[in-house]
């Protein structure tokens, strides 16, 4: 700890990082006890760690023990003056570059001061010294010793960092290829699914149209039956296998972004649900040019199956109203498709977005729950959200957002 001279308190000096840095090393070396204590009294205000040696060889005692910001070295000393044990500390690796600065009151000429830059010191003070000279110029290489630390601390994170950084890309590559490596197995899979498990039910739905159509009449009204239902299972199997393989195209599918009129894709879809069942009524409010960013072909199927779910659900009413428009929801632009069906209890929204789950049973409206799942994962690769509100017996509304990538929502 820094001891307080001439009434005032010793301070710590800090250099660039804007907190208080740890204290550095000071070497003092004289052979004369009294010289020691008076540069010791003079360097304490500086708040730094002060070593002293009273030779030669206890200062390369130190040197080989620690590191210092500066060597405060006098010149005449017995056994070992000043330029010898200089010339030593030059010698070995760790100290070869710490400054020296030479103190001595023997010899004022110049031939002396030469000797001592040529065994490598940085300057050359005459005694008696002025205390304010010579904290200054070892504040000058306090300061230094502390940039180079974190110079080397830097550099040391650096190192930290770029190790880091190397070792995640090596975790990314390896993930990619996992992934790549997944997603062959996954092509592979719904190949299998696509021929191979289509060609047994082509087969079981061909003999049981076969049966209807050459042996009906062996047939009585339970046999009959029986066969409706068998080819009706086939039928709904292969639908669910066209399901199960459209969502998974939908989850590796490339996503290219382009600006999309969404009015147009459920305009277009509405009609082509109106036209397959003409007898229907329809009231259908579009917003008209209605523009996002994203990817034109996955948007189309997100909104048939959100414009076929509105048309279904509102098949017991005298006159379905399907609406599609857009708003601001926490400063986000936010689709919606809404219609006056049966609605759902929200207690049960959760299942709303999982494949196969449904809120309603096969025989009160068809299908096997798969679009609601499909239509979150295109939203979700968008970068965006969906969810839906709604109440029983008074409809639902489905709003999706398409996240950073759908750009500027406009209509």
């Amino acid at each position: 700890m820094a001891v307080p001279v001439d009434g005032r308190p010793a301070t710590r000096e800090t250099v660039g990082t804007g907190e208080s840095a740890e204290p550095v090393n000071i070497l003092l070396v004289d052979d004369q006890p009294a010289n020691l204590v008076a540069l010791e009294a003079m360097l304490q205000r500086l708040g730094q760690n002060v070593v002293t040696a009273a030779s030669g060889r206890e200062a390369l005692k130190h040197l080989l023990a620690e590191d210092f910001a500066v060597i405060l070295l006098d010149v005449k000393m017995p056994e070992m003056d000043g330029f010898e044990t200089a010339a030593l500390i030059r010698e070995r690796e760790r100290s070869r570059l710490t400054p020296i600065i030479f103190l001595t009151a023997a010899d004022r000429s110049e031939t002396l001061a030469l000797r001592g830059y040529a065994v490598g010191a940085v300057d050359y003070l005459i005694k008696p010294v002025v205390p304010e000279f010579v904290r200054s110029k070892v504040q000058v290489f306090v300061d230094l010793a502390r940039s180079n630390d974190e110079l080397r601390r830097q550099a040391d994170r650096l190192r930290v960092s770029e190790q880091r950084a190397l070792e995640l890309a090596e975790t990314r590559a390896v993930l990619v290829r996992d992934l790549e490596l997944k997603n062959r197995e996954l092509e592979s899979f719904s190949y299998a699914v696509s021929h191979d498990l289509r060609a047994p039910l082509r087969r079981i739905d061909s003999f049981g149209r076969a049966l209807e159509e050459s042996h009906a009449g062996a047939l009585d009204p339970q046999g009959r039956r029986f066969v409706a239902n068998m080819r009706e299972a086939t039928q709904q199997m292969s639908a669910l296998i066209d399901d199960v393989l459209h969502l998974s195209r939908v989850t590796r599918a490339e996503l290219r972004h382009y600006e999309v009129n969404l009015s147009d894709i459920v305009r277009l879809a509405l009609e082509r649900l109106r036209d397959a069942e003409p007898e229907r009524a329809l009231e259908a409010r579009i917003r008209p040019g209605v523009i996002a960013a994203g990817d034109g072909a996955l948007l189309r199927i997100a909104l048939e199956n959100l414009a076929s779910n509105a048309w279904k659900f509102t098949a017991g009413r005298e006159r379905a109203e399907i609406e599609f428009g857009l708003a601001q929801v926490d400063g986000e632009t936010a689709y919606f498709v809404a219609d006056n069906g049966v609605g759902f209890d929200m207690a049960f929204a959760s299942k709303l977005f999982v494949p196969f789950q449904r809120l309603h049973t096969a025989s009160e409206f068809p299908g096997i729950g798969i679009g609601l799942a499909t239509v979150q994962r295109i939203v979700h690769r968008h970068g965006g959200r969906v969810w839906a509100e709604a109440a029983p017996g008074t409809g639902a509304r489905f709003w999706f957002t398409l996240g950073t990538t759908g750009a500027e929502g406009r209509a």
